[in-house]
């Protein structure tokens, strides 16, 4: 992991100007947010450098305005979501450079807090264009990357600020990187993955990065009807990549030589209709599936098999569910895998870190959101961070 200050190395900042990326980039619904979790993510930053004295001013995307001004895409739209986690009243901004941030930077006391508009409505903004990142940091003392979902972006707010300023990392960007690097970048052996989700295409990157990483690669989902097919088993209606049969082979080959087993079930609920508790939903054997049926879940002995397996082991990283987890009883393998995940984190035995949307969505289902290590929200920046890509926006504050 690249060694990062963090606002532990800032001295006093009273009076300075701070410039702080957020991701305030919020499901919305009839004008309020439906989900406040990034919000409460950055509050500890925010509050903590407002506490400290500086004059906050947040930078944020919000949708895809694609480099021109639209209301709807205003951040003026969350700037009432932000005031109620924040309990603190919020100018808003409507520009992020020039005389209005200026006179808007006179107006603001010391620990006053202000919103600046939607970074994307300027075209520089995704362009990473070193005079709109000068434009911008013209106007702080420093700069603090608190949005580690948007790090995978070498964008002028993400990346380009970082070379215009002195930059730290917030709170919430220091938590993940050290979770992450406590799961793969210096990991304490043996390390496993959980990795599930539909298709294989989608992952193929993970996929290859990961078997010369961990020790177990656990392969879930409709991804693993790919590398059953691979290996010969009929999987009848099942989604399944036929075409990406030689790729499977060749993860596995590669897993082979690299000391690493990879886990696929050799038992699996099956079903003739994708719906919740059909009549036909049964458990068997992977070389007794039907023409006329398609795996949707990972049976219970296998599930029961791979908790054994976490515990040898030290280290879990997940992204992905075990089977069709929204529909039940298809929640059975990935509820009945995270419980055993969860007990174990509890019990000081595993550092287990997990994320991506389905991977959030299915521990929260499961009920065990507050007992594993970690939980990362990034979506795409966790992805690629699994496949083992250098992120422009963490690189910058190395």
């Amino acid at each position: 992991m690249s060694i990062f200050k963090t606002l532990d190395d800032l001295g006093d900042i009273t009076g300075k100007v701070a410039l702080v990326r957020v991701d305030l980039n919020l499901p919305m619904k009839d004008g309020s947010a439906t989900d406040l979790t990034r919000v409460e993510a950055v509050k500890p930053t925010i509050l903590e450098l407002a506490d400290r004295g500086a004059k906050v001013l947040l930078l944020a995307h919000f949708g895809r305005p694609k480099g021109a001004r639209h209301s709807t895409m205003s951040t003026s739209m969350v700037q009432g979501d932000v005031e109620k986690v924040l309990d603190r009243e919020i100018m808003f901004i409507p520009e992020v450079m020039g005389p209005v941030v200026e006179q808007a930077i006179g107006i603001l006391s010391d620990g006053d807090i202000g919103l600046l508009d939607n970074v994307r409505f300027w075209p520089g903004e995704e362009a990473n264009d070193p005079d709109f990142a000068r434009g911008i940091a013209a106007h702080g003392d420093f700069y603090v990357n608190d949005a580690f979902s948007a790090a995978h972006r070498a964008h002028a707010s993400t990346e380009g600020l970082a070379h215009c300023l002195p930059a730290y990392a917030g709170r919430a960007m220091e938590r993940e990187l050290k979770a992450l690097d406590a799961a793969l970048g210096n990991p304490e052996p043996p390390v496993a993955a959980v990795v599930g989700g539909a298709k294989v295409s989608t992952k193929l990157d993970v996929l290859k990065n990961l078997v010369g990483r961990v020790h177990h690669l656990i392969i879930g989902g409709g991804m693993a009807n790919t590398f059953l097919a691979a290996r010969g088993v009929d999987v009848g209606k099942s989604l399944c990549e036929h075409d990406l049969a030689d790729t499977a082979n060749a993860i596995m080959d590669e897993a082979d030589h690299a000391g690493c087993t990879v886990h696929l079930p050799y038992d699996v609920v099956v079903a003739k209709e994708f719906a919740a508790n059909p009549p036909s939903v049964r458990t068997c054997n992977v070389h007794e599936v039907g023409a006329d049926e398609m795996i949707l879940d990972v049976g219970p002995q296998a599930v029961e098999a791979l908790g054994d397996v976490l515990k040898t082991c030290r280290t879990l990283v997940w992204n992905g569910p075990m089977g069709a987890f929204e529909i039940e009883p298809f929640d059975a393998a990935t509820v009945a895998l995270a419980k055993t995940v969860a007990a174990l984190t509890q019990d000081g035995s595993l550092i287990s870190v997990a994320g991506g949307g389905d991977t959030v969505a299915a521990l929260a289902h499961a009920g065990v959101t507050d007992d594993v290590t970690y939980i990362s929200t990034a979506g795409g920046a966790f992805l690629e961070w699994m496949e083992g890509k250098e992120l422009p926006g963490v690189k910058a504050l190395g």
